[in-house]
């Protein structure tokens, strides 16, 4: 009888010694997740992906080891934003980054009133009804202002700098893009301001390259300015084989398209802007609250002049203009 009870107390003991791991591994905390946005495809932002995974890193969290990032990309199709979102939301992240358009971060923000919200802006958040205040956002949503399109002008004045007998420059736009109406209404200003003539042509998708560029030729157009719109990046290649074909000065927001071949570009950094979204992550992760994380402002500007595009343009850029470059692409 003493060997019986000995023999069920220690099977006793050790089924508790079994289980008490398995208990602890039940209590600890799951991983948090970071549920990310994007309107292209993976492939194209994996150089900003890095910065922002940097910008996690700087406030203790990697990718796999302390926090999950899940990942919806829209490939270009916009209108599968939204549903991307609402599954992003059913998943129960900590927070949402919206990266890339517009339309991704409006997306997020009409998706939940609850789940933090980190959006990446090429307009004014305010205009736009992503926040109430720049250093108040306010509700649970807030991000990085780019202020792309109200840099239009200033990228239509450093065009007509090295094309300055143009009487007519070239301007792509989407129509889709929702800042379209405030893009051309500034650009038509400056036009008028300093009397050149704009030919406008709009493209939704790749396939409506063609059409645009034949437009423009029938115009007269002496100089380009593609419109701020993430398609237009992600077909930026194209974009400067048609420029090239019909020998068009051409500039852009982004420094993607002058070392594509585009001519110029003169935007904010865009990946400080995806550093600052993975350490505003990161802050989300650890406690704060949207509302009391300013809206940042971009403080690096880059214009890049690509002077092999401009030799086989010929093009003299003169170097009052080379010397404003933060960057001369030989």
């Amino acid at each position: 009888m003493g060997i019986a009870i000995a023999r069920r107390k220690f099977i006793a003991a050790l089924g508790a010694a079994t289980a008490w791991p398995l208990a602890t591994r039940a209590q600890q905390p799951a991983m948090p997740v970071i549920g990310l946005l994007g309107d292209q495809a993976p492939a194209s932002r994996q150089r900003h992906l890095a910065k922002f995974r940097q910008g996690l890193s700087e406030e203790g969290y990697d990718e796999g080891r302390n926090v999950t990032i899940e990942y919806r990309w829209a490939e270009g199709h916009y209108e599968r934003l939204p549903a991307l979102a609402q599954e992003l939301v059913s998943r129960h992240p900590a927070l949402i980054t919206a990266v890339g358009a517009l339309v991704a971060s409006l997306a997020a923000k009409s998706a939940t009133t609850t789940i933090p919200v980190l959006f990446s802006s090429g307009s004014d958040p305010v205009q736009l009804g992503l926040v109430t205040s720049l250093n108040r956002p306010g509700g649970n949503v807030t991000g990085v202002t780019m202020f792309g399109n109200e840099l239009e002008p200033k990228r239509l004045g450093l065009l007509r700098l090295l094309v300055p007998q143009a009487p007519v420059i070239a301007v792509l736009l989407n129509p889709d893009n929702p800042q379209v109406g405030i893009q051309w209404r500034d650009l038509n200003a400056v036009a008028q301001s300093i009397g050149v003539q704009l030919a406008i042509a709009n493209a939704r998708s790749e396939s409506d390259f063609d059409q645009a560029f034949a437009d423009f030729a029938q115009h007269g157009a002496g100089g380009l300015l593609v419109g701020m719109d993430a398609s237009f990046i992600e077909h930026r290649e194209r974009l400067t084989a048609l420029a090239s074909r019909y020998a068009l000065p051409t500039i852009s927001g982004q420094r993607e398209f002058a070392e594509a071949g585009g001519l110029m570009s003169y935007g904010a950094s865009i990946p400080d802007v995806y550093s600052q979204l993975g350490v505003y992550a990161g802050r989300i992760l650890k406690g704060a609250k949207p509302a009391d994380l300013p809206v940042v402002q971009p403080t690096k500007f880059e214009f890049v002049i690509n002077m092999k595009t401009a030799k086989a343009l010929g093009l003299d850029v003169p170097a009052s203009v080379q010397l404003l470059a933060d960057e001369v692409i030989e």
